[in-house]
């Protein structure tokens, strides 16, 4: 498909700095393109009237780490050269994959030394080698730190790594460490928070559990490449990058039960969704899941397990931005976003949020 359908004119005003408090004030549109009146507006702390006793939420349980590192590079004895990384997927106790920049002067073999301004750190040094260097920026770095040594070198380090349209308007601060950051993030190894949970308060986990609404957890590490636009002018030239994550055997039993029973299954977050489809057979049966998915959902896909999703506002011609348009129908998603643009919803990251059902 053509990516330029997958357009639309965003006010730069309408972009989300800071979450909304409570974090369950904030607005959400249902999107219901099998209803005569496809768009209603409400709150977060509304969900529980659009649900069933008996459905399920699924949760991404990934936790930010703070992966932005700032360096200086060396070369040959020779050094000086301010460099950055964003950590992306790690692929070993001492190595992760990274975009870097400036991605067209760094080498392979070069090395970095990470600090705060460049400066040593943690022990002395966090230094690395570029062992690899791939496409558009991304190197594979090889760290002399490794397993938990090297978890509390990046902690001391690092910095949240904002998405590029809020790091463009301000500075990353200590509020940022609590504000990207679900309440339920458990396992340690996301670059990038999955926005659609930090909606979520225990006040609203209370109300869905009166509701008799269950809650699972899966965990599938975001990446950075959740950021990457779109250059491609064809969906059909667009390379995903790879993320990792797991559907654990007792989840997948539990999700299968709950659609036995009549229940559905509600995503929150495109991430949740993302896995749950790569852990699904064609039958619709969620299996036990391990490994990296590329999965790339656009407007054609048969969504084998997923009923419902609860997603913030994404970018103009960005992979998620097709995938709810897979979900929900391309003409209704640019409908719904045309409203929440008109109507004052605050987008992205620290946006407001929309629920959307998928189109029969």
């Amino acid at each position: 498909m053509r990516v330029d359908l997958f357009d639309f004119d965003l006010p730069d005003e309408r972009i989300a700095l800071r979450p909304a408090e409570p974090r369950d004030s904030a607005r959400l549109l249902v999107v219901d393109p099998n209803a005569e009146s496809h768009l209603s507006d409400h709150r977060v702390g509304d969900l529980t009237s659009f649900l069933q006793a008996g459905d399920a939420l699924v949760f991404n349980d990934t936790k930010v780490i703070p992966a932005q590192l700032e360096g200086i590079r060396h070369r040959d004895g020779a050094g000086g050269q301010q460099v950055s990384a964003t950590l992306h997927m790690r692929i070993g106790p001492n190595r992760w994959k990274a975009f870097a920049r400036p991605g067209k002067r760094i080498k392979q073999d070069d090395r970095i030394s990470f600090g705060h301004s460049g400066e040593s750190c943690f022990l002395g040094s966090l230094d690395a080698t570029v062992e690899e260097k791939g496409e558009a920026g991304e190197v594979t770095l090889l760290f002399d730190l490794s397993g938990p040594a090297l978890d509390e070198a990046i902690a001391a380090v690092g910095h949240i790594p904002l998405p590029p349209y809020i790091a463009a308007k301000r500075p990353e601060d200590e509020r940022d460490r609590a504000d990207y950051q679900t309440i339920y993030a458990r396992e340690e190894g996301a670059v990038a928070a999955p926005t659609a949970g930090l909606h979520f308060t225990p006040g609203l986990f209370e109300a869905l559990d009166r509701a008799g609404i269950e809650r699972h957890f899966v965990t599938l590490h975001v990446g950075a490449g959740t950021f990457l636009p779109v250059k491609a002018d064809d969906t059909a030239d667009h390379r995903m990058h790879l993320e990792s994550g797991t559907v654990s055997a007792a989840t997948a039993a539990r999700l299968n039960a709950v659609k036995a029973n009549g229940g559905r299954i509600v995503c929150v977050g495109t991430t949740s969704l993302r896995l749950i489809e790569s852990a699904a057979e064609e039958s619709g049966e969620i299996r036990a899941w391990s490994g990296a998915t590329g999965i790339f959902i656009t407007p054609g896909y048969r969504f084998k397990a997923v009923d419902m999703l609860m997603t913030n506002f994404h970018l103009p011609r960005s992979t998620l931005f097709m995938l709810v348009s897979a979900f929900s129908g391309l003409d209704t998603m640019r409908a719904a976003y045309d409203h929440a643009i008109q109507t004052g919803y605050r987008f992205y990251s620290y946006g407001d949020a929309s629920l959307l059902f998928r189109k029969d």
